[in-house]
């Protein structure tokens, strides 16, 4: 995490938790030719879009006041993490335990030959050893997350 998406972390995890939601990731970055900072939210049942305009509001003054870029203007945008997004905390791994998953690897593992990219159902995470389980067609497979480019839910049609 840069400087500007921690202390905006900080600032607004605790006033995302006070309405029943959680701070999934904050990121920063140039779109649209506009510097801006988007919070991810989540909670039990999905995210609405009153929930993003409550967080907006709720967040908007505290964030002027912290001032993360320095005076540079920026735009905020608060979002739902969306069904494609990546399982980065130990919360969406659990969440979503038992079912299949897309993985890409930076590099084969010796467990899966030449294979880079496949699906595989998500049966174990640790989160202390930072180890993934799953299982590949009939075999279980650990993984180290450092080892994981993306994972994700899979969407099947």
């Amino acid at each position: 995490m840069s400087k500007i998406t921690e202390s905006v972390f900080a600032l607004i995890a605790p006033i995302v938790e006070n309405n029943g939601m959680e701070v999934v990731e904050v990121e920063y970055k140039n779109l649209y030719g506009q510097d801006t900072v988007i919070v991810y939210i989540d909670k039990e049942g999905g995210v609405t879009l009153d929930d993003c305009e409550l967080i907006h509001n709720a967040i908007d003054q505290p964030m002027d006041e912290l001032d993360p870029t320095d005076g540079k203007p920026y735009n905020l945008n608060v979002s739902s993490p969306g069904i494609d997004r990546p399982l980065k905390t130990e919360r969406d791994f659990v969440k979503k335990m038992g079912m299949e998953m897309e993985v890409s690897l930076y590099k084969p593992v010796a467990e899966l030959g030449k294979v880079k990219k496949f699906n595989a159902k998500l049966i174990g995470y640790d989160d202390g050893q930072r180890i993934v389980e799953l299982e590949y067609k009939t075999k279980n497979i650990k993984l180290n997350i450092k080892d994981i480019a993306l994972i994700r839910e899979a969407i099947i049609f």
